[in-house]
């Protein structure tokens, strides 16, 4: 596979290359072609990709005359026009490569809140911190590698939608529910509809009001009010006797800020505004009761 990947790169950059009317190292561009016969199948692939997708761009209409159209030039395998076949074949390519596996990851950055617009009409929030995989050719399938997310998911009782997470997966029944993964622990919380954890194992349901949180082979149901349920779109995060370690995961998602719990010792309940620990960290230590230290990048909580 990986190898397959290396031949393509390289074809793609070739094509780029070929593009360009200035390009004279054809000698070692054909030396390429002969060395293994992947190499001019790779080729051709971009070079057919690029053509399809210039006869589409220069047949278009011509906006002076509505009723005059550029005829489609001959394009030949290595004869490129310059800076439109280097574009097209950036654009095309990378959609080909990618394509392969229709599998994709949008990642957020810590601080960083993100909306993903599914094509069947849901949404996917993603908190900072977050890496979620989707896929092209299956709008109701989701997997969440890491951080937190809030899925808001159009229900159809032929098609669930599915979010793998972890070991876990959990089913939707027509729901607006907030998914977190973090060091191996992870949680649902439920404000509509209904989730399914793990269909044909454990098959709990979790309903409106409910939070499922796992760690290793056990997990457990417990309150959580709607309203809570996704909060930290609005910049505010609920802790309810949750370990420090939790809290100072969760913050530093949050606020791109660099938290750390000294130990596991200690727990937190309340709520946090995150906008004021991104201008003053060290804000965090009354408000938890606390003691907090610098520790280079990063704010060290200290269970007292």
């Amino acid at each position: 596979m990986l190898h397959d990947e290396t031949i393509r790169e390289r074809a793609l950059e070739w094509a780029v290359r070929t593009g360009d009317p200035e390009f004279t190292d054809w000698d070692a561009f054909t030396d390429w072609l002969d060395e293994d016969p992947a190499h001019g199948a790779a080729y051709d692939v971009v070079a057919a990709a690029v053509a399809d997708a210039t006869d589409v761009f220069v047949t278009a209409p011509v906006p002076a005359n509505d009723d005059v159209l550029v005829p489609a030039p001959q394009v030949r395998r290595r004869w490129l026009p310059g800076a439109l076949a280097a574009s097209l074949v950036l654009a095309v390519g990378f959609g080909l490569w990618q394509g392969g596996d229709n599998r994709y990851a949008v990642q957020t950055a810590p601080g960083e809140v993100r909306t993903v617009t599914l094509a069947d009409g849901g949404s996917v929030v993603l908190s900072g911190g977050t890496r979620i995989e989707l896929d092209r050719k299956d709008a109701r399938y989701a997997r969440l590698e890491n951080g937190q997310a809030l899925f808001s998911i159009r229900h159809d009782a032929r098609n669930p939608f599915a979010v793998e997470v972890g070991e876990d997966r959990l089913v939707d029944a027509g729901t607006v529910f907030d998914v977190e993964l973090d060091d191996g622990r992870m949680r649902v919380a439920v404000s509509e509809g209904l989730v399914l954890f793990n269909p044909g194992k454990e098959d709990v349901k979790v309903a409106p009001g409910h939070m499922l949180a796992r760690q290793g082979d056990s997990y457990a149901l417990s309150n959580v009010s709607p309203e809570q349920v996704g909060e930290w779109r609005s910049g505010r995060v609920t802790f309810d006797n949750a370990p420090l370690d939790i809290v100072a995961a969760r913050l530093s998602r949050m606020t791109g800020v660099a938290f750390a719990a000294e130990d596991r010792g200690g727990a937190f309940s309340g709520s946090i505004l995150i906008a004021p620990l991104r201008k003053d960290p060290q804000s965090l230590a009354a408000l938890l009761g606390t003691t907090i230290r610098r520790d280079g990048e990063r704010w060290i909580i200290v269970a007292e």
